[in-house]
């Protein structure tokens, strides 16, 4: 399951502060900041979804994400890469190459990365 761009927005704002009531959500938001109506919706399907939870102290909820950044950019990537890229890293790894404009040296830095991960796979 996946975040609307809203939630996405709010997501990052809740993995940035690891977890928070309300009003630290909507003064992280830049302006114009939306209403406590929208965020709690928002919280609510992101609740519905299982991205969040709660613990309740009297009237307040202090927020906090159940799903880790790292793990949900996984995700959205390996879909991104099995929807527009026939399911192969080597389509996806010659599109992002090519169409990032990546200096020499960023070049140069992916192929050392990709050298490191070939020698821990042997």
């Amino acid at each position: 399951m996946s975040l609307s761009n809203a939630e996405e927005q709010l997501m990052q704002i809740l993995w940035k502060q690891e977890k928070a009531f309300m009003k630290d959500l909507i003064e992280a938001y830049p302006e114009p900041r939306p209403a406590t109506t929208t965020v709690a919706t928002l919280l609510k399907r992101m609740q519905d979804k299982n991205f969040v939870d709660y613990v309740q102290y009297g009237r307040s909820r202090e927020y906090f994400p159940l799903v880790k950044k790292k793990d949900y950019f996984a995700r959205q990537v390996n879909g991104m890469i099995k929807n527009f890229f026939n399911d192969s890293a080597a389509q996806f790894a010659s599109f992002f190459t090519k169409e990032t404009d990546l200096s020499p040296q960023e070049l140069e830095d992916l192929k050392k990365l990709i050298d490191e991960r070939l020698k821990s796979k042997k």
